[in-house]
């Protein structure tokens, strides 16, 4: 009886490990992914910042042609 039982309990082991092991690879796959996703999340902050420069450099060209020009709005 107690043979049977031993075996029982290592078929559940053997499963239970098989199980994790499966796991294990999920997440390091998920792991991998995850930090692709955050490095492009990085990259897009970078290239937002460059674009946000830009056209903080556009608006400044843009007002000072409209003061040579005389062009500027004045609001009352």
């Amino acid at each position: 009886m107690t043979d049977n039982i031993d075996n029982i309990v290592l078929e559940h082991l053997k499963h239970i490990r098989k199980s994790l092991e499966s796991l294990d690879e999920k997440v390091d796959m998920l792991t991998g992914r995850v930090s692709s996703i955050e490095q492009s999340t990085a990259f897009l902050h970078v290239d937002l910042a460059q674009v946000n420069s830009r056209l903080d450099s556009f608006s400044k060209r843009l007002e000072r042609i409209e003061r040579r020009l005389e062009l500027s709005d004045t609001i009352p």
